[in-house]
């Protein structure tokens, strides 16, 4: 089944900050985000979940549209 797309548009996230020293919820979340490695980009789909993960951790990261 496809999945259905937030509002079409994709957001590049860059991890620009190590969560190491952050709490475990926050190291989970950038793990769930598919960041492994400092500068690493993943691109996502827009949707009201992937918004609620990025402001869990805006601090380490860069979002571009």
């Amino acid at each position: 089944m496809p999945k259905k797309s937030g509002s079409g548009k994709n957001l590049q996230v860059t991890l620009i900050k190590s969560p190491i020293g952050f709490p475990k919820d926050q190291k989970a979340t950038v793990k769930a985000l598919g960041l492994r490695r400092m500068h690493q980009t993943v691109e996502h789909i827009d949707t009201p979940a992937l918004r609620g993960m990025l402001t869990k951790v805006i601090h380490l990261l860069k979002i571009q549209e």
